[in-house]
């Protein structure tokens, strides 16, 4: 009988472990090495909805000789890793396909298209709204007793780390909705201790967000609980369809003595 390949051996693993890690490593080079020659007018994009809070009219300073070509590769590299989303959940999530159940396996092309959505929701949302508060109140902290010089380096960096933890975080209600969907943790538990779960996530948002203003921790957390609350209403929605209100209370273990009775 030919072993499946969920029953592969620890090498075979890590084989194909280095494969798939190779194709996302390639993907994101080659990306990166295309894009770098219109990495001065993508800069331009992502400093465009700050330009206002800045000043000489949204002027950027490079201090170092190498500066401008770390700077336009590291913004290079940052857009290839949005371009090559797609191809990197696909890779991460085809590596640990062969030990999902048939059953299961279905739910691997949705789960794609909902994490590509939730992770540029995440980002536009962070482009659209955060940006602008969160450059708007650290830089008005400056204006009363100092110039602000606009180092090149300093707001990429921040910006493109907003974006990510943004886009991050926005896949929060896929990890929700799975969690509850396949009973790793019953509805009725997580609908009763809201409170810790709200604090949980405020401290989150607090060591997520790379920038010390309250401003985007408050933005991310108010999000975040939108988000988590969305997560829920699906998921109770789902369940009761699938299982029938009791299942809101059942632990894995009750729900696979389900299914076993049902077969």
């Amino acid at each position: 009988m030919p072993v499946g390949p969920a029953r592969m051996p620890l090498l075979d693993h890590l084989s194909e472990l280095r494969r798939r890690l190779t194709i996302i490593v390639m993907c994101v080079l080659v990306t990166a090495l295309v894009i770098y020659m219109a990495s001065p007018a993508l800069i331009q994009i992502l400093i465009d909805p700050i330009r206002q809070f800045m000043p000489d009219g949204g002027k950027l300073y490079v201090t170092t000789a190498l500066g401008g070509f770390t700077l336009r590769f590291k913004v290079s590299a940052f857009f290839a890793v949005i371009v090559c989303c797609p191809i990197i959940i696909f890779q991460v999530l085809g590596f640990f396909m062969p030990a999902l159940k048939p059953s299961e396996q279905r739910w691997v092309a949705p789960t794609v298209a909902a994490l590509v959505f939730l992770f540029f929701f995440g980002m536009l949302f962070c482009y659209f709204i955060i940006l602008q508060a969160t450059f708007g109140w650290m830089l008005e902290q400056t204006a009363d007793f100092a110039a602000v010089f606009a180092n090149a380096e300093d707001y990429i960096n921040i910006i493109t780390l907003l974006e990510l933890g943004f886009g991050a975080a926005f896949e929060l209600p896929l990890i929700i909705f799975y969690l509850l969907v396949f009973h790793l943790v019953p509805y009725k538990t997580m609908r009763e201790q809201w409170r810790f779960i709200y604090v949980g996530m405020l401290a989150a948002s607090a060591v997520v967000t790379p920038d010390a203003s309250p401003i985007t921790m408050f933005l991310m957390f108010a999000a975040v609980i939108v988000l988590y609350e969305a997560s829920l209403f699906v998921a109770r929605r789902v369940l009761i369809a699938r299982d029938g209100k009791e299942s809101l209370k059942w632990t894995r273990d009750e729900y696979q003595e389900h299914k076993f009775n049902e077969e």
